[in-house]
């Protein structure tokens, strides 16, 4: 077996870059030798403490505590960097059990809103929502985007937009007696953990399939359906994309909802 290596084979034997190999030795965890030319020589000394750096690195532990590791090493060292390695693990354990579950749930909503019904009216009860909104109105869809990466910015470990059927917008009253059905005063994102709340009551709800522009002839048949049914519109119009942009690139596959809060008539 060779006794010393040089910097190329030991980038190749553990995947390392000769940057963060000479980086190691500048902090002084690597000491090589030198060869008559110049070169590194890497003895079995510093491939034991790359086998350590390279185990403890996948844990994101930090080249400090790396070092002091190394350079204090004892069987009660050892006892307590085995224990800061569980610890690790188990973390990474539960940050991935937790994105599994909402990788899965992901899948559940969009597995469910293909079998949406879709251009019926219906009256649904709702309870109060919390979600994290941003009041800024917007018509462009390119626009929308923007402001729902801000809202995502709220709380980046939860909040996804894959697969999220709880992001929508709003059109206030004034705007769809305007007929201003694509004018949007807010954007919003459902979240339990969100300080604003949309109100529980009775709401008329309609989903529909295609491109946005069809809130034109749904959010007529809402106001329609209200006044037949003696129900006053408290408002605002909320705009949910149940499957949009972000699911499909075949406009024919968006699912838009419409919900409508109302009340009955004295």
């Amino acid at each position: 077996m060779k006794h010393y290596f040089r910097i190329g084979e030991i980038s190749k034997l553990y995947g390392i870059g000769p940057d963060s190999i000479r980086y190691y030795e500048e902090l002084g965890i690597l000491d090589p030798k030198r060869s008559e030319n110049g070169y590194r020589m890497y003895s079995v000394q510093d491939l034991w403490r790359l086998n350590v750096i390279r185990d403890l690195r996948k844990l994101d532990f930090s080249m400090e505590r790396i070092k002091e590791y190394l350079e204090h090493r004892s069987i009660a060292s050892t006892e307590v960097i085995l224990k800061e390695e569980l610890e690790a693990i188990t973390k990474e354990l539960e940050e991935l059990t937790r994105l599994r579950d909402q990788v899965k749930e992901r899948l559940r909503v969009v597995q469910s809103v293909k079998s949406q019904t879709l251009d019926i009216i219906k009256q649904e009860t709702r309870k109060e929502r919390h979600c994290h909104t941003i009041h800024s109105g917007y018509v462009m869809d390119e626009e929308m985007d923007m402001l729902i990466e801000q809202l995502l910015n709220k709380d980046k470990e939860n909040l996804y937009i894959i697969g999220n059927n709880r992001i929508g917008s709003t059109i206030s009253l004034e705007n769809v007696r305007q007929k201003k059905y694509r004018t949007y005063d807010s954007v919003f994102i459902m979240d339990s953990r969100g300080k604003e709340r949309i109100p529980g009551g009775e709401y008329l709800t309609i989903s529909y399939q295609g491109d946005g522009e069809k809130n034109d002839v749904y959010i007529p048949q809402l106001l329609t359906y209200a006044r037949e049914h003696k129900l006053s519109p408290l408002g605002p119009v909320l705009e949910l994309l149940l499957i949009d942009i972000h699911q499909s690139a075949d406009v024919k596959e968006h699912i838009t909802q419409l919900e409508l809060l109302c009340k009955k008539k004295l």
